[in-house]
C-alpha cells in the first residue's frame, strides 16, 4: 500500500502506468534522435516527442484485438500500443530480429498481433486502412474498434472525407483521432488549412470533439466515450488532439530546409515548459494529488532507462537483415 495521503490505490497504479508509458516514448525517442544525428541508424527518423499524452490517452483503453494505424511518427503509437520496444529497436538498426525483421525500418513499424497495422511513410495512408478494417470489423460483426491515428498535414488528403463519408454512411466502427500539432511537415499548418478540422466530421453526422491533447486524462476520457459508442454500434467518432510537436519534422531537417526557418527556438522552448509539456505537467500533477511521490517518478525513469540500455544492447547484437527477403515479401515471384 501507498504512504501516500488520501490515494486511491487503482487510480495511483493507472495514472503511474499512464506516466510510466508516456516516460518510455520520451526517452526511447530521445536515445533515437542521439543515434540518428551521429548517424548509425539507416535511416531517418520521424520522432514523436512532445507529442506523448495524445498517443498514450488513445491507446489506454484499446485491446489487442482494437486496430490501429498510425503515420511516419508511428514510434509513440507504437509503443503506446503495447508493441515491444526491444523488436522496434531492432527494426530501426535494420536487424532480423526486428518486428518487420529489418525490412521495414521507423516508417513501417507493425505487430499485427497487437493490433498495431503499422506505421506508414505516405501522408494520410492509414486513413484508408482504417476504413477498412473498420469495415471488416463490421461485416465480422465483432465487438472490436478501428482507430485511425493522423496528423494535421494528412487531414487536408482527400481520402480523408471519403473516408469520414464511407465510415459515418454504414456506421463502421472508427475512432478519427486527429494529432493537431500545428505543424504540416516544414509549414504552419493555419497557412493550408481553412476552417475547424472538427467541422468536415460534422458534415457528415459525426460527432466530433477538441480536447487537449497534451492531457493524457482529457484524451482518455473523449477516446473511451468513442470506443463506448462504437462497441455499441454507434459508430464512428472524431477527436482532435491538440498538441505540439517539440523537434523537427525529422531529425535530418537541417538538410532540407537549407537554412529557411519556419518557427522560432523561442516558440519550441516555450513548449518545453512543465505547464505544456505533457509529461511534465503530469508529473506536476500526481505530486500535488499523491498519485507519487518523487521516489516514484525517479524509479520510473530508472526503470525506463534500463529497458533503453536493453533495447540498444538487444539491437547492435542482433544479425543484419537478409537482403534475399526481397524477394519473398517485395518482389514475390521476381527471383532472378
Amino acid at each position: 500500500m501507498s504512504d501516500l495521503p488520501n490515494v486511491d490505490e487503482r487510480r495511483r497504479a493507472e495514472w503511474l502506468a499512464l506516466y510510466e508509458r508516456m516516460l518510455l516514448i520520451r526517452r526511447a525517442e530521445e536515445r533515437l534522435g542521439k543515434e540518428a544525428q551521429a548517424g548509425n541508424l539507416p535511416g531517418g527518423v520521424h520522432l514523436y516527442i512532445g507529442q506523448e499524452a495524445s498517443g498514450v490517452g488513445v491507446c489506454s483503453v484499446l485491446e489487442d484485438r482494437d486496430f490501429i494505424t498510425s503515420t511516419h511518427r508511428g514510434h509513440g503509437h507504437f509503443l503506446a500500443k503495447g508493441g515491444e520496444l526491444n523488436a522496434m529497436f531492432a527494426e530501426l538498426w535494420g536487424k532480423r530480429t526486428g518486428i518487420c525483421r529489418g525490412m521495414g525500418g521507423s516508417m513501417h513499424v507493425a505487430d499485427v498481433s497487437k493490433g498495431i497495422l503499422g506505421a506508414n511513410g505516405i501522408v494520410g495512408g492509414g486513413i484508408a486502412i482504417a476504413a477498412g478494417a473498420g469495415m471488416g470489423i463490421k461485416v465480422a460483426k465483432e465487438a472490436a474498434v478501428s482507430v485511425c491515428l493522423f496528423g494535421d498535414g494528412a487531414a487536408n488528403q482527400g481520402v480523408l472525407m471519403e473516408s469520414l463519408n464511407m465510415s459515418a454512411v454504414w456506421s463502421f466502427p472508427v475512432i478519427w483521432v486527429l494529432e493537431n500539432n500545428g505543424l504540416s511537415e516544414f509549414t504552419i499548418t493555419d497557412r493550408v488549412t481553412a476552417g475547424e478540422f472538427t467541422d468536415r466530421a460534422r458534415a457528415v453526422g459525426m460527432p466530433a470533439v477538441t480536447v487537449d491533447g497534451n492531457d493524457v486524462l482529457a484524451v482518455q476520457a473523449a477516446m473511451a466515450e468513442a470506443v463506448d459508442r462504437a462497441r455499441a454500434g454507434g459508430g464512428p467518432s472524431l477527436i482532435e488532439t491538440k498538441t505540439y510537436r517539440i523537434h523537427g519534422h525529422l531529425e535530418a531537417e537541417e538538410a532540407f530546409l537549407g537554412g529557411y526557418t519556419y518557427r522560432t527556438q523561442e516558440e519550441i522552448e516555450g513548449w518545453r515548459t512543465p505547464d505544456k509539456d505533457p509529461i511534465l505537467r503530469f508529473a506536476t500533477r500526481l505530486l500535488a494529488e499523491g498519485g507519487a511521490s518523487q521516489s516514484d517518478l525517479d524509479q520510473v525513469n530508472n526503470r525506463v532507462l534500463t529497458q533503453i540500455e536493453t533495447a540498444v544492447a538487444f539491437a547492435l547484437e542482433s544479425e543484419d537483415a537478409d537482403p534475399e527477403l526481397v524477394f519473398d515479401i517485395t518482389f514475390s515471384g521476381q527471383r532472378p
